[in-house]
């Protein structure tokens, strides 16, 4: 049975199953173990996080009387809360306002249009990305110009059509990561600034953020940031340095505004203050920060990297539900979610019927109803021809009942089967 507890509450003798937070913020390139050495048991204790679940089907059990919460009922809570979202509005923010840009007429895209100029915009990104990260290895200063020109045609694909871009990025490889998480992290930035109904100026200002917001990263060497397995101490101490170290590359490169160096610096922090540099709670951190801090962690723990491969995108917002009072604001994670949609494209899902299928669109009436590409009948354990099912139609009979596991199913053609791509496009 696994069960949720403090971290203070774990002993030596229990089955770690997972920990209540991503994989960023603790040095253990694995999370299911029998907890048998007390070193680990001081490192676990020792990090931010602040609670995690136990198997104790496989390990001991917490004492009587200390306080628990069971799968069931997390998972309850959060499906009641996703239902709800749909029904509140739109939080109310602001960021600092910049120059005004150049006026641009971006005209609506099909989905399947969109993918292919979003493949353009990301093998153009990485490239200017790459050579971006390059600069700042040599001590040069980030070409702002060019980083503006990079923000506006990303920030024209998500306002051509938002899953496109936002989906792409996500097929990352593991080497290309740092790269690419800085394009993915610029497109979410722009779709949650969207949401919020901020301007076309603070929508170009959350997108360089989300560019930018790694730029440390070119500080650590490589053997550290690619490394496959666990993290020495010293080494997840050089890692966490990044936010300070690209915060300090910007501001003497110059021309990088004051709410893009925050983000840098800050979108570590999390709203229970157990965040890094500066231990920064709630409001003491700003919006631009709070924002970037929930687009880094979904693509980060999305994506696959040396050490892990990434968590399906449905269920990546799940667990994020979890960490939310801890880790992020609630009012822009339910933003995020509504930018995203509860089943993010790409995301396995089971209809009604018992059919699988992969979410290709979103529905333009509710976060519920996506389109779904089936392609597997669980009943007759078969592949079937894919079929597009549109859930919001009238006519539909079909629902999504649950989120699947793709590592459980290992469909070796999911990306193709909602991106028509039949090897990453870049």
């Amino acid at each position: 049975m696994l069960k949720r507890i403090h971290i203070k509450d774990l002993t030596l003798g229990m089955y770690l199953h997972e920990f209540c937070g991503s994989w960023m913020e603790h040095p253990f390139w694995r999370a299911k173990f029998l907890l048998k050495d007390p070193a680990d048991l001081a490192r676990i204790q020792a990090t931010a996080i602040p609670e995690c679940w136990i198997d104790t089907s496989k390990g001991l059990d917490v004492a009587a009387g200390t306080s628990t919460v069971s799968r069931e009922e997390v998972d309850a809570q959060i499906e009641t809360d996703f239902s709800r979202l749909e029904d509140l509005p739109t939080v109310k923010v602001t960021l600092p306002q910049p120059p005004p840009p150049p006026v641009r007429n971006v005209a609506p895209a099909t989905m399947h249009s969109e993918l292919r100029m979003a493949a353009a915009i990301c093998n153009k990104s990485k490239d200017a990305v790459v050579s971006m990260f390059s600069e700042a290895r040599m001590g040069r200063a980030v070409d702002s110009e060019g980083a503006q020109s990079l923000v506006a045609e990303i920030s024209d694909s998500v306002t051509r059509n938002p899953g496109a871009l936002i989906s792409l990025a996500r097929l990352k490889t593991a080497d290309d990561y740092t790269f690419m998480h800085s394009v993915a992290v610029c497109a979410l930035m722009v779709a949650l600034a969207r949401q919020l109904k901020l301007n076309d100026e603070q929508t170009r200002l959350a997108g360089m953020a989300g560019l930018l917001h790694d730029l440390g990263k070119a500080a650590i060497p490589l053997a550290v940031l690619n490394k496959p397995g666990k993290l020495t101490d010293g080494e997840f101490d050089v890692v966490r340095s990044h936010p300070v170290e690209g915060y300090h590359m910007l501001r003497e490169g110059g021309n990088v505004p004051d709410a893009v160096l925050d983000a840098c610096l800050h979108h570590h922090e999390k709203i229970d203050g157990s965040g890094y540099p500066d231990k920064l709670q709630g409001d003491a951190i700003s919006i631009i920060a709070r924002m970037t801090a929930i687009c880094d962690v979904y693509d980060a723990i999305t994506s696959d990297r040396p050490y892990k491969r990434g968590w399906d995108p449905a269920e990546s917002l799940r667990r994020m539900a979890e960490w939310t009072k801890d880790h992020f604001d609630p009012r822009l994670f339910q933003a995020f979610v509504k930018s995203i949609g509860i089943y993010p494209v790409g995301s396995l899902v089971r209809l009604t019927s018992g059919r699988i299928g992969v979410v290709t669109e979103q529905s333009p009436t509710a976060l519920t109803t996506p389109m779904v590409k089936v392609f597997f009948s669980t009943k007759a354990d078969l592949r079937i021809p894919p079929e597009v099912i549109n859930l919001a139609a009238p006519d539909c009979n079909e629902k999504i009942v649950a989120r699947e596991d793709p590592d459980k199913w290992r469909f070796p053609d999911i990306n193709e089967l909602w991106s028509g791509f039949s090897e990453r496009p870049w």
